[in-house]
């Protein structure tokens, strides 16, 4: 039972105490249980009208005190309800609604996230020029699955995690190493971005950074931009209302990729390192599970470039890949 109807019958029982009481010293007065009902009546009949005199009354002053505010703020008073319900509307179809545009338009131009290694796993050891992506904690290669990778589609976990941190845009928290010797070859440890389409300029990229809120980040051991395999820039993306790339913007690499599964084949990719600038063309672009580390691949019979980020924008559920090209200037 609820306060309110406990305390309702609380009343109700001494109500019916105080009635019987008041009958029993009338029985004892002498007076007539006729008697006692009429005066009873005629009392609740005053009451009522009493309190349908003090019920009209305030709502005659409401009404005069109303009347007395100007009209402008009469209406707008009327108007806030509407306009707070609108504002509701509108800040859940501002998030809702570019993740509805990523699936609708962008989603269905993309390959889907089943796709192979370049070549199967049983004749990597005899093909030079794929280098796989080998998991720390379990010695896993690209292009292999696990039973975990089957089962769960996308990944959700319920601890909140910093995806500031590029150790947490893989599954285990565990960055995969990439099998090569000359990680850092030429002492080249950044260099400039332009993708003039979404409109980043000079964006800083850290070759082994993973702090992501302060630039965007090679994954360490990936090729070097202009060179024979692929270097594999990650990024943040966050809704696309709140995308600013501005070199002027100190929060921009919070939102830099934000728009990148928006390139198309044949947009354009500039890349400059110690002062020599790269064209890549965007070649295609897929979506792929957080566990899909073979998007970290290196073949170097080829010359590309990587670029991902979380999709659809704001989540953390998918990895969107863009793969560009390089083109002789």
């Amino acid at each position: 039972m609820s306060a309110q109807a406990t305390t309702q019958t609380h009343q109700a029982s001494i109500n019916r105490a105080e009635v019987i009481n008041l009958y029993r010293k009338a029985l004892q007065s002498g007076v007539s249980i006729a008697t006692l009902d009429e005066k009873i009546q005629t009392m609740l009949e005053r009451s009522k009208i009493v309190q349908t005199a003090e019920s009209s009354a305030d709502k005659n002053w409401k009404s005069r005190v109303w009347n007395l505010l100007p009209k402008a703020i009469r209406l707008g008073a009327a108007m806030v309800p509407v306009l707070m319900i609108l504002i509701g509307v509108g800040l859940v179809g501002s998030a809702v609604w570019p993740i509805m545009v990523y699936f609708i338009q962008t989603l269905p131009g993309m390959q889907l996230a089943k796709l192979e290694a370049p070549i199967p796993q049983e004749n990597i050891i005899d093909v030079t020029p794929l280098v796989s992506a080998e998991s720390q904690a379990s010695g896993l290669v690209a292009g292999e699955t696990t039973s975990a990778d089957n089962e769960l589609d996308p990944i959700v976990v319920d601890t909140k995690l910093d995806y500031t941190n590029l150790n947490n845009w893989f599954a285990d928290g565990t960055l995969p190493v990439i099998s090569r010797s000359d990680d850092l070859d030429q002492g080249i440890t950044e260099y400039r971005l332009d993708i003039p389409k979404v409109e980043i300029v000079n964006a800083l990229v850290k070759v082994g950074s993973e702090e992501l809120n302060k630039n965007l980040a090679q994954y360490q051991g990936t090729a070097l931009p202009g060179r024979s395999g692929s270097p594999v820039i990650f990024g943040h993306s966050v809704l696309r209302q709140f995308y600013n790339p501005k070199e002027t913007n100190p929060r921009r690499y919070m939102s830099i990729f934000s728009k990148i599964m928006t390139l198309t084949k044949g947009d354009k990719i500039y890349v400059t390192v110690n002062g020599a600038q790269y064209t890549y063309i965007v070649e295609d672009k897929t979506e792929v599970k957080p566990t899909d580390t073979y998007i970290l691949a290196q073949r170097y019979d080829v010359k590309q470039l990587k670029l991902v980020t979380c999709v659809p924008e704001g989540t953390f559920l998918r990895r969107g890949v863009v793969t560009a090209r390089l083109v002789i200037n």
